[in-house]
């Protein structure tokens, strides 16, 4: 667990600026409570905050490479590189060492091109003190987050928005397109939301010079044609999910995983199994969160079934070690929780209580482990969401989660039906949705001749793993670091994840269900009810008092003449909500109006604590 910021400047000498530097890094203090570091020349200067997961105590980072007592580089990451052992020996480095200074060190082997020498779930911001460069990369498919800010004569970034919120030139401020942003949930790359910030992409390497900024986009989807037949393709997804798994687990303390009883976590639950039976090691741990009892459990159009009895099947049938945390409806509306995770992820969500739950998960965890396995992403992977399986959803000209909002009632983006009928008039909402569309159909990468089904799920994947990869990655990380939990996501492997792009949806489909292939890849390892369940999505509470909450808590923001949020909300909209709690208990109608509600109310919240200044 690290976190990373800094501030290149040419203008002042940043010696001088420690107070500053020091506010920066301490924004960061969530992502690691054991030891910062600051380094700083005249020009340039990096801070680093990072858990101590060695136990040597040592500070880990900036690296910073000397000669003639010159500084030639300083260097910093955040995230877990993979396969360190073969990485220092490409680079002829013996013995151990940090993460940091292997990046360096490769940096000054392969210049732009390091990057792609690098395995892992990494960001990285390095200064060149001769080319007076700033280097800022992301892994190729945007596990960590990294944020930059331009100055007139300069540039600030940091691995959260908070650190660069912390330098007084920097005005928190949303303008029209951040809202759009903000109430799409698009997932533009580069998008960093508030007015000014950006976000490098994934895969991406940038180079920030006195002279301008520059690209080199060192990873990408490609389109491949597929040989492998069904069998082959079932081996070779186990194959490469396995190794995935296995890179994930490291060689160090022994990760916990979150376990919900689908097919995701359950796969990666078997293998790490497999995987550490192999070295003769220790059980493998799993954590559950519910909401109440399994009997308490009212099946609708989206959850279609409890978790806990196929918890309970997986850790019967590998033996895991594992813990369970039961919340209620006063765990997940504690003003104090929410607030944590409004400041964990920098902007308002319309995710609501799987916010807070994980959020909560993630910090009663962190108790046992320090970090663990997610199964996220699969449904991206492996075409597991519900809006993939429904044809009306998967011909609409828009963004497949905007669509599904729409199948539920929505009308405006995803969460933005309650803000005001001039304002929506002003975002156009839909508009902005419907170009990020156009936009990202124009990038897919095809093969010639395709058509029909096969083209149409390709380019569905394609949405997946980048735009919607963009916001779930961030939501995951971001969370966990609040709760000082590092995450890996296996399924978040480029090598399966172009395999599996390149995959006939007749493939990925064979047998009519959701995630056919990965059923099947793993489907020795584990109980014939865990293999046969239905998608179900992460968990919610159903509880009543979970919506009458929300309605009290827009009533407070109407009665309330200094709520930031309520003058750009649609009254009438909202006092009808409020007359109707019981649109917002379970169901396809609920994810949406709670949807809208959580983002009215985090915006509020926002607009509130940060002193975002909207500026339409």
């Amino acid at each position: 667990m690290s976190g990373i910021t800094g501030w290149i400047d040419h203008g002042r000498d940043l010696r001088r600026e420690r107070p500053t530097l020091l506010a920066m890094t301490a924004a960061l203090a969530q992502r690691g409570g054991d030891g910062e570091r600051l380094w700083s020349a005249e020009h340039a200067a990096l801070g680093a905050r990072w858990s101590d997961a060695d136990g040597s105590g040592r500070p880990q980072q900036p690296w910073v490479l000397e000669e003639g007592g010159r500084t030639v580089l300083a260097a910093t990451v955040t995230g877990v590189l993979y396969d360190t052992d073969a990485l220092r020996a490409e680079l002829g480095v013996r013995g151990p060492a940090p993460q940091a200074e292997l990046v360096g060190r490769a940096y000054l082997r392969w210049g732009e091109h390091f990057a792609e020498h690098l395995d892992g779930a990494f960001a990285v911001a390095l200064w060149a003190e001769r080319e007076r460069t700033l280097v800022l990369a992301r892994d190729r498919l945007g596990n960590q987050p990294l944020y930059y800010y331009r100055l007139s004569s300069g540039v600030l970034f940091g691995s959260e928005r908070k650190a660069i919120l912390a330098h007084p030139a920097v005005e928190p401020v949303i303008d029209a397109d951040g809202l759009r942003e903000l109430f799409s949930y698009a997932g533009t790359s580069g998008h960093g939301i508030l007015k000014g910030f950006r976000q490098v992409p994934p895969g991406h390497v940038l180079r920030i010079t006195p002279q301008g900024e520059t690209a080199h986009k060192y990873w990408e989807l490609t389109a491949e044609e597929h040989t492998d037949d069904q069998e082959q393709t079932i081996a070779r997804v186990r194959e490469l999910l396995g190794a995935s798994v296995r890179r994930t687990l490291g060689t160090g303390a022994v990760p916990g995983i979150l376990l919900s009883g689908g097919i995701d976590s359950s796969a990666v639950t078997a293998l790490a199994h497999e995987a550490l039976r192999e070295r003769g090691g220790e059980p493998v741990r799993t954590f559950t969160v519910s909401f109440g009892d399994a009997e308490e459990f009212k099946q609708d159009e989206i959850w279609g079934s409890p978790d806990a009895p196929f918890v309970q099947s997986v850790v019967r049938h590998l033996g895991t070690q594992h813990t369970d945390l039961v919340l209620d409806t006063a765990d997940i509306i504690d003003p104090a929780v929410r607030s944590a995770v409004l400041r964990a992820k920098d902007v308002p969500s319309p995710l609501g209580n799987m916010n807070t739950s994980l959020y909560l998960l993630c910090r009663a965890v962190r108790e046992h482990v320090g970090s663990v396995l997610l199964g996220e992403i699969a449904d991206a992977v492996f075409g597991g969401f519900a809006w993939v399986h429904n044809k009306e959803l998967v011909e609409a000209p828009t963004l497949p989660w905007v669509a599904m909002a729409r199948f539920g009632g929505g009308k405006h983006g995803l969460g933005g039906d309650l803000l005001a009928p001039d304002l929506l008039g002003k975002l156009d909402l839909n508009a902005y949705c419907g170009d990020a569309y156009t936009t990202s159909m124009a990038q897919v990468p095809r093969l010639d001749g395709e058509s029909g089904q096969t083209l149409r799920m390709r380019e569905i994947t394609y949405f997946h793993l980048t735009r919607w990869l963009e916001t779930l990655l961030s939501h995951d990380e971001s969370l966990g670091a609040a709760a000082g939990l590092g995450t890996r996501m296996p399924f978040c492997d480029w090598r399966l994840v172009n395999y599996a792009y390149n995959v006939p949806w007749s493939l990925k489909s064979f047998d009519g269900r959701e995630k056919s292939l990965l059923r099947a890849a793993v489907a020795d390892l584990l109980p014939d009810d865990v293999v046969n369940r239905a998608k179900s999505p992460y968990p919610v509470t159903q509880d009543p008092a979970y919506g009458r909450a929300l309605c009290d808590g827009m009533a407070g923001l109407l009665a309330d003449p200094t709520a930031p949020a309520a003058p750009l909300a649609d009254t009438a909209a909202v006092r009808s909500l409020i007359e109707d709690p019981s649109v917002l208990d379970s169901g396809m109608r609920a994810w949406v109006a709670r949807a809208n509600v959580e983002m009215l109310l985090g915006l509020d919240d926002w607009l509130r604590r940060y002193g975002v200044r909207v500026e339409l």
